[in-house]
């Protein structure tokens, strides 16, 4: 069964339909990890799980390449975010 955020990756998304895409992704990763913590033998559920995770880690490539990191483990060579405009200053990080 496809997840109801299956986007072709070449398209033209917008941040937030990039960070929309990450969320419901990583929420199904989530789910199926729990799942699988009791059926670790539903191979269906197995191969769903390393799809959304793959997929998953293309829309975080993706966001963090045109965005700048989400998480301190992103292997960026600088520190775009500390250069946009804070949230008080108008910036919606």
């Amino acid at each position: 069964m496809p997840y109801n955020c299956v986007i072709n990756q070449d398209s033209n998304l917008s941040k937030e339909e990039l960070m929309n895409c990450i969320q419901s992704y990583a929420f199904a990763v989530n789910d199926l990890t729990l799942y699988l913590n009791t059926h670790e033998n539903d191979d269906k559920a197995l191969e769903l799980h390393n799809q959304y995770t793959r997929e998953l880690r293309d829309f975080v490539n993706t966001y963090e390449k045109k965005y700048g990191p989400l998480t301190m483990y992103c292997p960026c060579n600088s520190w775009r975010w500390v250069a946009n405009p804070w949230p008080w200053e108008g910036g919606n990080n």
